[in-house]
Formats: structure tokens, C-alpha cells, sequence
């Protein structure tokens, strides 16, 4: 349900893990994998700010007022991995969400956690083209699409995009692909 996904997006406090896990050696992301650094990132996305009250009606919008959800950990997912979801239980609370944590062995992780539960920490370091992260993490039908992401129009524009020479209409296409990653 996209309801109880974007409920998730709001009640995340995003400053607070780059405060408290990156120790201020960060950037808050935006529900884009494309980095504000990279030559075809969409400036023209607000900011989601944490709002547990935004999360609650998101929550209600899906016919919930409160939901459990698991989520799974491992330091050799990312350096501060169990922290990150301490922080994000202690923050979703206030919204109705009881994100329930696992803290996973590191040793198996990614033979036994990663791409095998719902809901895993794991840390994805910026691809050398925006085609490169889509097709690996978002593509319908990709090895290493850890959300199941299906979206017939992100697919269309996919392939679009990478035969597209214009770059100003590569550029609209990934403007695109990052808003319906954005709002999905």
C-alpha cells in the first residue's frame, strides 16, 4: 500500500541520522537514489521534512491507525545500521508505527537477510550513472531490487532514457524516473 509507504517517508526523522549516525557527515536523502551531486538530479523535489502527524494520516489513508512492521539490521549493512533503527523505531512511534527490530548476524547477512526479508538495512554507494542505479536497484525483474519496485511507466522511461542522445530530454526522463520513485 503506497499509503503506508509514504506514512514510513514522514515518519522517519532524516536530520536526526545524519546528526546521530553520520555524525554531520551527510546529506539528508529524499526518496531518490540519485545524489544531489549527480549531473541529472531533481532539485524541483521538496524536501520531506518528519512529520508524524503527515505519517498518521497517510496510516489512516490505507484504513490503519497503527501498524507493526519488521525490520531487520546488521552493522555489515551499513557502519551505524543499528542505530539508524533505533532511530527510526524511537522516531516512527509518535505516527503509530512500531517498527519492530531485528539485529541480524553480520556474518550471513547478505546470503540469508538482504533480498530475503521485507525490510533490511543495507547502504548503496552512488553508481557511476543514473541508468546504472535504476537498472540495478529498480528495474522490474533486477537481482538487486530489494523493494520489489514495479512501475510500467519508470520501466518505459528506462529504456527511454538510454537510447535518448538529447540530454535535455534525458534529462526530463530522469527528472521523471525521480519523481515516481519520489512518489511511490
Amino acid at each position: 500500500d503506497n499509503n503506508v509507504r509514504m506514512a514510513l517517508k514522514y515518519a522517519v526523522n532524516r536530520q536526526e541520522l545524519v546528526d546521530k549516525v553520520l555524525l554531520g557527515h551527510g546529506t539528508v536523502g529524499n526518496d531518490t537514489p540519485i545524489s544531489a551531486r549527480t549531473k541529472y538530479f531533481n532539485p524541483d523535489l521538496p524536501q520531506r521534512e518528519y512529520d508524524p502527524e503527515m505519517a498518521k494520516s497517510y496510516l489512516k489513508k490505507s484504513g490503519l491507525d497503527t501498524i507493526d512492521i519488521p525490520l531487520s539490521v546488521a552493522e555489515i549493512g551499513f557502519p551505524g545500521a543499528t542505530k539508524a533503527g533505533e532511530l527510526f523505531a524511537n522516531s516512527a512511534k509518535a505516527a503509530g508505527i512500531n517498527i519492530n527490530l531485528t539485529r541480524e548476524s553480520d556474518d550471513g547477512y547478505f546470503e540469508n537477510v538482504w533480498l530475503k526479508k521485507p525490510f533490511v538495512a543495507s547502504y548503496w554507494g552512488q553508481p557511476v550513472s543514473c541508468d546504472m542505479t535504476f537498472s540495478i536497484a529498480f528495474a522490474a525483474g533486477a537481482p538487486w531490487n530489494e523493494t520489489h519496485f514495479n512501475n510500467p511507466r519508470f520501466e518505459e522511461l528506462l529504456l527511454s532514457g538510454r537510447k535518448t542522445a538529447d540530454d535535455a530530454a534525458r534529462k526530463a526522463i530522469y527528472f521523471e524516473m525521480q519523481q515516481i520513485l519520489y512518489d511511490e
